[in-house]
């Protein structure tokens, strides 16, 4: 059977045709900018509510106001748990409690705020050991979640006897991860400073040049400062505070004047800085 040419479609399509696919490209392409424009929005509108829920975060912690970090908890853990930022936060604020709990007195002639309240060392470093589990399982490579997770069970095993060997090999391998994962984040490179400094301090010794390590810290947080906000995007003003305290036992008194002023020009009410400075500038 023999075909007609003539009967067959043509190999190009018309004129017409053409315009049809040309405008379909076009409207398929700015479809696409469109999609990823809301995209690049939802994601900066949610970075941007997360450094809003990190600010008050910080500005409770510098202001060593217990309550109000207590009262931040609830919207942490309760609601959707898919956002690994969500678990990451908790165990922050968690963290910080534990930071603050030597520090923060019920008031004068007042009751003393029920544990399960303001919560001992002990019970906020499990909870921010398990909020960052959680967050770890969301992301598997989560350079701050491994660093702070590290520095929470540093806390859990000088506050659970029982649990001290455990706690402290998971949280020398989870830093490990976190410096093998992330080795210029100021977060991780700030934890494992002041890890080192603490383990220095228990030692009585220079275990490992704590302040050789938070200058590093430092240096890595004025390299991200130059570029846009980060989330997460704490631990600027809590590495001079660090770095104070390294120089104050070596009596470099001036070098940790300047710290602690450094400091407080980053984050103006924080009160640790404010004792220390005083404590410098009164002796």
């Amino acid at each position: 059977m023999r075909l007609d040419n003539n009967a067959l479609p043509s190999a190009r399509p018309s004129g017409r045709c053409r315009r049809k696919s040309v405008r379909r490209r076009v409207f398929a392409f700015f479809g696409a900018v469109v999609a990823v424009a809301r995209m690049g929005a939802d994601v900066r509108a949610a970075d941007t509510s997360w450094l809003d829920i990190e600010s008050r975060i910080q500005y409770a912690y510098y202001t060593e106001d217990g309550r109000t970090l207590r009262n931040l908890m609830e919207p942490l853990v309760s609601g959707d748990r898919s956002d690994r930022l969500k678990s990451y936060y908790e165990g922050l604020l968690a963290y910080r409690m534990t930071l603050l709990s030597a520090v923060v007195q019920p008031p004068a002639g007042g009751k003393p705020l029920p544990d399960g309240t303001k919560g001992t060392e002990r019970q906020m470093a499990e909870r921010c050991v398990t909020s960052l589990d959680h967050a770890l399982e969301l992301q598997g490579n989560f350079a701050d979640a491994l660093a702070l997770q590290s520095a929470c069970l540093a806390r859990l095993s000088e506050a659970h006897s029982l649990k001290a060997q455990l706690a402290g090999f998971r949280s020398a391998t989870q830093m490990r991860k976190a410096l093998q994962l992330a080795p210029k984040n100021p977060r991780v490179l700030l934890l494992d400073a002041v890890g080192a400094y603490e383990r220095s301090k228990m030692l009585g010794g220079e275990v490992a040049d704590p302040c050789g390590k938070l200058k590093k810290a430092i240096a890595a947080f004025e390299a991200e400062r130059t570029e846009l906000d980060q989330v997460p995007g704490w631990g600027a003003a809590e590495a001079y505070v660090w770095l104070a305290r390294c120089y104050l036992d070596r009596e470099d008194v001036g070098a940790a004047r300047d710290a602690l002023e450094r400091a407080l020009l980053i984050a103006p009410p924080f009160a640790e800085a404010r004792r220390l400075l005083a404590g410098i500038t009164s002796g």
